[in-house]
């Protein structure tokens, strides 16, 4: 998705390679309207550089870090070699995600009637607000669409956008597991283990799941799927420590360990 503006110092920018030549390689920055930039050859990679096609040529998709931005020039100096392998993965992510971004914003555009007009000026709010116009689906998406509506987006367009993240953003998931050893003695101890685990397996949220599983007498292993770790945590140790009350409860005893191995 284009950028009104230009961006700043230390920005890392996706670019497209338009031009190489013995000093340098003039690329086109995709986030900016295509404004023209240049890699000089000794930021083209670190050391001596003797055939500069071997580091960029041209058609190429590269990340690039801005060293200097002149407005009134309309000139930009960029660093390739000023790029890891991880700023560069990230950045090609964030700017896939502004790719998707883009259409879900155009058919919420659509679907609300939106002016023409208008649209350029949510989009640049969001990249205000939020950075990205992508970041603002993911907040519709894991808080909910007031954080929208307080930055001046219309309740429609919050509606829409609340939406179409619903149906393309999965909500982030940890799973975490725990081992639960249960014992009774009485005849029917085996009812009881069983309402033991009943207990443990009760959830009060939606987003959040519990299975309990038979791994070898007397050990059970309590996996929990939830949003974050806090909450997995949590649930894991109410799980256990219900299991245990109503073991106790009962006559019997029950003890829980985070890891296998500590169990063993």
């Amino acid at each position: 998705m284009e950028r009104r503006g230009w961006p700043d110092a230390d920005d890392n920018v996706v670019c497209s390679v338009k031009r190489v030549t013995e000093f340098g390689a003039f690329v086109e920055l995709d986030e900016y309207g295509n404004k023209e930039g240049l890699i000089h050859i000794s930021d083209v990679a670190s050391g001596w550089v003797k055939y500069i096609r071997d580091h960029v040529r041209e058609g190429q998709k590269i990340v690039c870090k801005v060293l200097y931005v002149d407005t009134a020039k309309h000139h930009i100096d960029l660093s390739l070699k000023d790029v890891n392998e991880h700023q560069r993965r990230e950045k090609i992510q964030e700017w896939k995600n502004e790719q998707k971004a883009e259409k879900w914003i155009e058919y919420v555009a659509k679907t609300t009637k939106m002016k023409a007009e208008d649209l350029p000026k949510l989009t640049d709010l969001f990249y205000e607000k939020f950075g990205s116009v992508y970041a603002a689906f993911q907040k519709a998406r894991f808080e909910d669409k007031s954080s929208l509506t307080k930055i001046g987006v219309e309740g429609d367009v919050a509606d829409a956008i609340t939406k179409v993240a619903i149906e393309n953003l999965k909500k982030p998931q940890v799973d975490i597991s725990g081992f639960l050893d249960l014992n009774c003695y009485l005849p029917d101890g085996i009812d009881h283990i069983r309402k033991a685990l009943a207990f443990a397996n009760k959830v009060d949220s939606e987003d959040i799941n519990v299975d309990i599983s038979y791994v070898g007498a007397p050990r059970y292993r309590i996996h929990v799927i939830a949003p974050d770790y806090k909450k997995a945590e949590a649930v894991l140790k109410k799980a256990a420590q219900s299991a245990i009350k109503i073991i106790e409860k009962d006559g019997g005893n029950g003890e829980f360990f985070r890891h296998n191995e500590k169990a063993s």
